[in-house]
């Protein structure tokens, strides 16, 4: 049995492919890709996020598709923990502060 984080990567794997193979069928993702992925499968996750700037060309390949969609996922984090009782009962802090 497949544990969650198993389950969550093969469907990012699965949601990347559906749209990289679309026009052409080359295993990356043009910038018209990209934005239909993210309007299409990530709108209501992304309305606060940091607009995505891909290359010129487009997103790339799965490594540079993956380093984007850790970003979101980082920011939605962060913003998780502004919202009403976000902070989930504990803290996120690294046990010191940078003041001197």
């Amino acid at each position: 049995m497949k544990t969650d984080l198993e389950l969550a990567l093969e469907c990012a794997v699965n949601v990347y492919h559906r749209y990289a193979v679309r026009q052409p069928m080359d295993d990356y993702l043009s910038r018209g890709e990209f934005s239909s992925l993210l309007k299409e499968t990530a709108e209501p996750f992304l309305r606060n996020t940091v607009p995505v700037r891909p290359r010129r060309g487009g997103i790339g390949g799965f490594t540079e598709f993956l380093t984007t969609l850790s970003l979101v996922a980082i920011d939605a984090h962060n913003r998780s923990h502004k919202s009403p009782g976000g902070d989930h009962g504990h803290d996120h802090g690294h046990g010191h502060s940078h003041r001197h």
